[in-house]
């Protein structure tokens, strides 16, 4: 299984897949290998889910450098270091480390996913060293219109998936919609496209409900966990939304407040707290441990999500613990993609487009008003999203390879 996304990295829900994967696999009668990296390749380190990675599991960490921190003079560093990412430093130990793998323990099928596009590299030349089938797993999609919009790297990603498409057995996603966009882009490679969804880890939430104190007694608060993508998941109308209902004396900062956890991007989100003169409402705080920031989320009144139609094609993988919470969601994302549709699946339809202000104030007056039917998951939505559940399709995926 070869993963940049792993423990001790902290700050990426992506760890979640592989982890999770790992843990789950011995109960369907496969023995996970993980290939990932050296904790120096990562910005930010946490211990605190290391305890998470099964004993049985026998792990490897090759050398890599991050080409903007660890190759950089002066900011700047060659391009050719950093396409298709930044990480392209880890092919060349990874690829040893892996062959030593192979060598030792005889393994069946070669696993990697992306984001990042090196793992596929990396598969990709064991996978001809070996000859051993090819899994390649995408959890975001990697080329597409317009997207990245630098040409050169949009090039070197479609390299990679010419790659991933020529040599695969099976390629598995995390939504409906990038399995339709892919059987688009490769239609002789149609049978292969499989989808297996994120999930949530129910032994994650074990003893958080003991604690159901909201955050804050007596004021109503949104809460966001995780990173706020500039485009992808741009906060600016609901901004908007927040300033309009502040001004109409709908919202003051005695019964009502919005928190980013760990938004990554926070000069962003200042700018506009700045812009729309909401500091006594917006609050920015920075990351958790992996288990205190769900018993975050389980004490919110609501749980923010946000993705704009740019990302139809993807579903963020903190929805299926938002849903495991059983909170209130306020919802901002495109009906036709594959995010609200997830939602409506789940019984939630009370859904506003992230572009268009005056929908989120409608959907935040309802709130507000503790009208919240339609924005909370029904009952049995969620048991069938569990990564347990999860990795028992990926299990039957590699049995049938």
């Amino acid at each position: 299984m070869i993963a940049y996304h792993f423990p001790p990295l902290a700050g990426s829900s992506g760890i979640q897949r592989t982890l999770r994967f790992a843990r789950y696999l011995p109960e369907f009668g496969w023995q996970p290998l993980v290939l990932t990296t050296t904790a120096n390749a990562y910005v930010q380190t946490s211990n605190d889910q290391l305890k998470d990675i099964p004993q049985n599991c026998v792990l490897a960490r090759a050398p890599a450098f991050d080409a903007a921190r660890s190759l950089s003079i002066r900011g700047r560093y060659l391009a050719v270091t950093s396409r298709p990412d930044r990480w392209l430093s880890w092919w060349p130990g990874a690829v040893l480390y892996g062959m030593r793998l192979i060598s030792r323990y005889k393994p069946d099928v070669i696993w990697s996913t992306y984001p990042i596009a090196t793992a596929h590299l990396i598969a990709h030349t064991l996978h001809r060293l070996s000859g051993i089938s090819w899994v390649a797993d995408f959890r975001d999609p990697m080329a597409q219109d317009g997207d990245p919009s630098d040409p050169r790297l949009w090039r070197s990603f479609k390299r990679v998936e010419h790659k991933v498409f020529s040599c695969a057995a099976k390629c598995t996603f995390t939504t409906p919609g990038a399995v339709r966009f892919y059987a688009q882009q490769y239609p002789d490679y149609h049978g292969q496209l499989v989808c297996i969804e994120n999930g949530y880890d129910e032994e994650a939430f074990t003893g958080l409900e003991s604690s159901s104190l909201p955050l804050n007694v007596g004021k109503l608060t949104i809460l966001h966990s995780g990173i706020v993508y500039p485009k992808e998941r741009d906060p600016s109308y609901l901004f908007q939304a927040i300033a309009k209902l502040r001004d109409l004396g709908k919202i003051d900062a005695s019964r009502f407040q919005i928190r980013f956890r760990a938004p990554v991007h926070e000069s962003l989100i200042q700018v506009l707290v700045e812009k729309y003169q909401l500091q006594s409402l917006v609050e920015i705080l920075p990351p958790l441990p992996y288990r205190e920031a769900l018993a975050e989320m389980s004490r919110a009144d609501a749980l923010l999500i946000m993705q704009a139609a740019i990302c139809n094609y993807q579903i963020p993988a903190k929805l299926y613990e938002y849903f495991r919470c059983n909170r209130p969601i306020i919802a901002l994302a495109e009906p036709e993609g594959d995010t609200a549709q997830t939602l409506i699946k789940a019984g939630i339809r009370s859904i506003a487009r992230l572009n268009q202000p005056s929908d989120i104030v409608d959907l935040l007056e309802r709130f507000m008003c503790a009208d919240v039917e339609g924005m909370t998951p029904v009952p049995g939505a969620v048991e069938t999203t569990s990564r347990r559940e999860r990795t028992r399709e990926f299990a039957q995926l590699l049995d049938s390879i």
